[in-house]
């Protein structure tokens, strides 16, 4: 495809075709129906019988299926055309507005894209200081028009080419035929469900056109922006999006809850108290300030400028609805980065707090970019379950949320799927994988581990309860394989003033920390600091719970170590 070709276009020719199409699918069913109504209705009403009416009968009805096959096969062939004139429509004016804008910044397009200016700062035709940038930038925008061209050029001919074949061979005819081809393209109509194998999701998603593509995004950002096979790039657009639908829509939330406050006392025979309806309405309010905050949050980390120290984030997962509402945000692009670390958050996670997540996220890249200068770094902030919001006992939970493992098993799934969709997705060579999880989240990183595999190189668990395994050979790196993680790229870290071990929700519990045991268990199995574990140690000092991504410290730097896949020193 070149600009003459695409800009000289008519691309009123292909809705002709596709008009004529749609007169010629109205005409054939007309005759199709009439077929049903003056053969097979009569037939079917009369009485004659006896083999050879079998035989009629049989023949009839086949001959009327493939009437059916012939009639779908011509809709598709509209549909073919419709979308291919919506495609080069699309692509035709890209091209147009971008020669339109070159025009208007006195650049000179060739017809091979090739873009020259008037360079004389004394000429009336002179460009401007910033003209290379600004033909830099319209080069890619003609180049992509082209691009977007080309891949509607191939699309239409090959499905016009499978038509016109099934057409010349009779499959066109054959109901098996028609099937398949209605099934692929409600395929092409519908969004995987949420859940579906990313790679699978990934064929889908590279089967679509653009122009397909980009009306998914628009019309469903919260579907494609939370399905695990989509590049990271579209999901960041696309929840991009639905961060900006999502803020409005809470704040309209907020104010008209904040107009029904109702009356915040009532009175006891004990003297006044807080009405129940007010305490429901507070906890409404209090919820949907704290997701605001969260969202605030994202936004300001998504308009900071890109420097070395912060990079470009990419928004990949949001959802607000869900309990304490979630959201996964990554730091550069997983799926081109060499090295690619997730962090899973434990007690107290949720779209409030996020901001306290990513802010240990930054701290992981920016250690790994110092155990690896120059090497390409993502780290991935995951509060994509929904997390325990309590970890020690206390009026009125006599046991907290963080005791039960319900949290974790319910959280496997989402995190499988995340892994493995950042699989799925990547580009060139595999990235080295690294998955973090601190507190509760050590334990939905190690159940998801043993449960479901992950694919996954290297674990670090930082201030565990317990990763649901009793020996680090026991999580898996993918259970559908029977692979299991080598135990030299487990790791564990403890800080002397974390006091993790010495909480538990019954002091009698034999699961009860005990460090004058020979085999010492916490909450959720044997505690990875354990030697008989066989994880790694990672040094942390006195670092206390919250603290193990302070600058500098010893945990900050063996952290970016492991995730640059370099030795721990």
């Amino acid at each position: 495809m070149d600009i003459k070709t695409l800009y000289d276009a008519n691309i009123i020719n292909i809705t002709i075709a596709k008009n004529a199409f749609d007169k010629l699918y109205s005409a054939f069913g007309q005759h199709v129906d009439s077929w049903q109504h003056d053969v097979v209705d009569r037939l079917n009403h009369s009485q004659w019988t006896g083999t050879a009416s079998d035989h009629a009968h049989a023949r009839i009805q086949f001959l009327g299926t493939e009437l059916q096959s012939a009639r779908q096969e011509l809709g598709f062939v509209s549909k073919a055309l419709a979308k291919a004139a919506e495609q080069f429509a699309l692509a035709q004016a890209h091209l147009v507005y971008a020669l339109d804008d070159a025009k208007n910044a006195k650049l000179n397009v060739a017809p091979d894209g090739t873009i020259t200016w008037d360079k004389e700062p004394t000429s009336a035709n002179y460009a401007g200081a910033g003209a290379e940038t600004t033909a830099i930038a319209i080069s890619n925008r003609i180049t992509a028009a082209l691009n977007e061209a080309d891949q509607a050029d191939q699309e239409i001919s090959a499905r016009l080419n499978h038509f016109a074949a099934n057409a010349g061979n009779g499959m066109g005819l054959d109901a098996a035929m028609v099937a398949k081809d209605q099934a692929a393209e409600t395929a092409r109509e519908r969004i995987p469900a949420k859940g579906t194998d990313p790679a699978g999701v990934k064929t889908w998603w590279d089967g679509l056109t653009e122009t397909e593509q980009q009306k998914f995004i628009h019309d469903n950002p919260d579907q494609i922006g939370n399905l695990d096979g989509v590049p990271a790039a579209v999901r960041d657009q696309a929840n991009r999006l639905n961060l900006t639908r999502t803020q409005a829509d809470l704040q309209k939330q907020l104010g008209d809850l904040e107009k029904s406050e109702p009356l915040s006392v009532t009175g006891t025979p004990y003297g006044a108290t807080e009405s129940p309806d007010h305490i429901v309405w507070k906890a409404q309010r209090d919820a949907l300030q704290d997701k605001l905050k969260g969202l605030k949050a994202l936004q300001d980390r998504l308009d900071l400028p890109v420097t070395d120290k912060d990079p470009r984030p990419f928004l990949l997962g949001l959802d607000a609805a869900a309990p304490g509402g979630r959201a996964i945000l990554a730091l550069n692009d997983p799926d081109t980065a060499d090295h690619v670390a997730t962090f899973v958050p434990g007690t107290e996670s949720r779209l409030g707090g996020v901001g306290g997540t990513m802010d240990k996220a930054k701290e992981m890249y920016r250690s790994a970019m110092q155990a690896s200068p120059g090497g390409k770094v993502s780290t991935i902030a995951y509060v994509n379950y929904t997390a325990p919001q309590s970890a020690r006992p206390g009026f009125p939970q006599a046991v907290p949320d963080a005791a039960y493992e319900g949290y974790a098993k319910d959280a496997e799934q989402n995190l499988y799927d995340f892994q493995t969709g950042l699989r799925a997705t990547h580009q060139g060579s595999p990235s080295h994988n690294t998955i973090i999880g601190h507190s509760y989240g050590s334990t939905v990183v190690g159940f998801a581990m043993r449960d479901k595999g992950l694919p996954v190189d290297s674990v670090i668990f930082a201030g565990s309860p317990g990763v649901g395994v009793d020996k680090a050979a026991d999580l898996n790196t993918n259970l559908a394989k029977g692979t299991t993680m080598d135990p030299s790229r487990v790791y564990a870290v403890l800080g002397g003033g974390d006091s993790i071990t010495d909480w538990t929700p019954d002091p009698f519990s034999p699961d009860n920390y005990n460090p004058f045991s020979d085999d010492y268990h916490v909450r959720f199995g044997r505690d990875p600091m354990n030697p008989a574990f066989g994880a790694q140690h990672l040094p942390s000092q006195d670092t206390d719970h919250d603290h193990y991504w302070n600058a500098n410290t010893p945990s900050w730097t063996a952290f970016g170590q492991v995730i640059a896949g370099k030795p721990v020193s």
